[in-house]
């Protein structure tokens, strides 16, 4: 026996946070029944319906996406708007695949996608400490003093981000913008752009340009490539 929400992420269905969700939103139901109750357990025999629709196992896949401006890092939008999966299911891609973590509307840049619950939970998890690297463009000719701010972790809603590396790649004196490399492995809501207008220098363009070890290399945005066996247990190892 199985907890309902790990059987629905392992099938590729959703996160299992996700899961969570459409489990007591009353989408899902077991043998007929619709279940509201997290922490339900079911067996293999039985029948596991979302929103109608039977699930099964599928073979684990695992994609990274060079993710374009304007897209939504989800399976679904309730505006309508365009998603991270709608660029894979053009491909007529048939598992159902759900993105690891999340980049804001107007964020490009590397996301990893996949059907495979338990590693999509792992990487998300603050404890796992992944390093993801991106380069901001932000308003302002940034200085050494808010740099070492945010090296040291600065003030987000009252709480204290973990140390970040930093380091300037460009300014534009004319135009008053500066460019700057920064590395983090946390993940709350906004937190790159937040990080930056703490100390002062408010985001325009935002792009992530690598996770762990991986990176974007021959991927251009809006396309996106298998991962490798060996990356996978690379990951998985992580």
């Amino acid at each position: 026996m199985e907890r309902l929400q790990k059987v629905m992420a392992e099938a590729g269905v959703a996160s299992r946070r996700a899961s969570e969700k459409l489990i007591t939103a009353g989408r899902v139901t077991v043998n007929g029944e619709t279940v509201k109750k997290l922490g339900t357990k079911v067996a293999a025999k039985d029948k596991i319906e979302v929103d109608g629709v039977p699930i099964h196992q599928e073979k684990h896949v695992y994609y990274l996406l060079n993710k374009p401006r304007e897209v939504i890092s989800s399976a679904h939008d309730e505006k309508g708007r365009r998603t991270v999966v709608d660029i894979l299911k053009d491909d007529e891609i048939e598992e159902r695949v759900y993105p690891v973590g999340r980049l804001d509307y107007d964020t490009t840049g590397i996301l990893l996608l996949t059907n495979d619950g338990d590693l999509a939970n792992k990487l998300m998890h603050p404890k796992f400490e992944v390093n993801k690297t991106y380069v901001a463009k932000v308003k302002g000719l940034i200085t050494n003093d808010a740099l070492k701010q945010l090296r040291l972790g600065v003030k987000v809603d009252g709480h204290r981000t973990k140390p970040a590396k930093t380091r300037l790649k460009e300014t534009d004196r004319a135009k008053r913008i500066s460019i700057v490399q920064i590395t983090i492995h946390e993940g709350h809501y906004h937190q790159v752009k937040r990080m930056f207008e703490a100390v002062g220098y408010p985001v325009m363009k935002l792009h992530r340009e690598s996770y762990g070890f991986l990176n974007l290399q021959g991927v251009q945005p809006g396309d996106y490539r298998e991962l490798r066996p060996e990356e996978v247990k690379k990951l998985k190892g992580m």
